[in-house]
């Protein structure tokens, strides 16, 4: 139950996230391997600005973790920011903010939502559910 918690919430805003770089970051000029990374580094910018770090940071961190990646390991309050990051991103591609705009920008948000759900009553049935 746990898992599937995490991963609903996790898919939330997933396609909001990937429609919004497709239509404003994703040219036909760039190779398939181009687009693959466009779309990693939006991925890895939400990692930096909720976690702090990148993907592959993390992976060297947990080398024991293999199966997993960093959001695999999240808590359901990071799930719950970064569903609204990857809102908040879409929205910030779509007004044409550069990628370094826009990690300020979600650095700071995901700080103060993650401050802002320690210990809410809704958080906390969540976290019921999933147990």
């Amino acid at each position: 139950m746990d898992w599937n918690v995490k991963r609903i919430l996790a898919k939330t805003n997933y396609k909001i996230h990937t429609d919004a770089i497709k239509e404003n970051l994703i040219f036909e000029e760039l190779s398939p391997q181009e687009q693959r990374y466009v779309y990693t580094s939006e991925a890895d910018l939400l990692n930096v600005a909720l976690f702090g770090k990148y993907a592959w940071q993390w992976r060297n961190e947990n080398p024991n973790e293999k199966d997993k990646n960093i959001r695999d390991s999240a808590t359901i309050e990071e799930l719950i920011v970064l569903t609204n990051l990857e809102n908040m991103n879409a929205l910030f591609i779509q007004q044409g903010l550069n990628q370094i705009e826009r990690l300020k920008k979600l650095r700071e948000i995901a700080i103060m939502q993650l401050r802002q759900l320690k210990g809410l009553k809704s958080v906390e049935n969540l976290k019921q559910i999933g147990e």
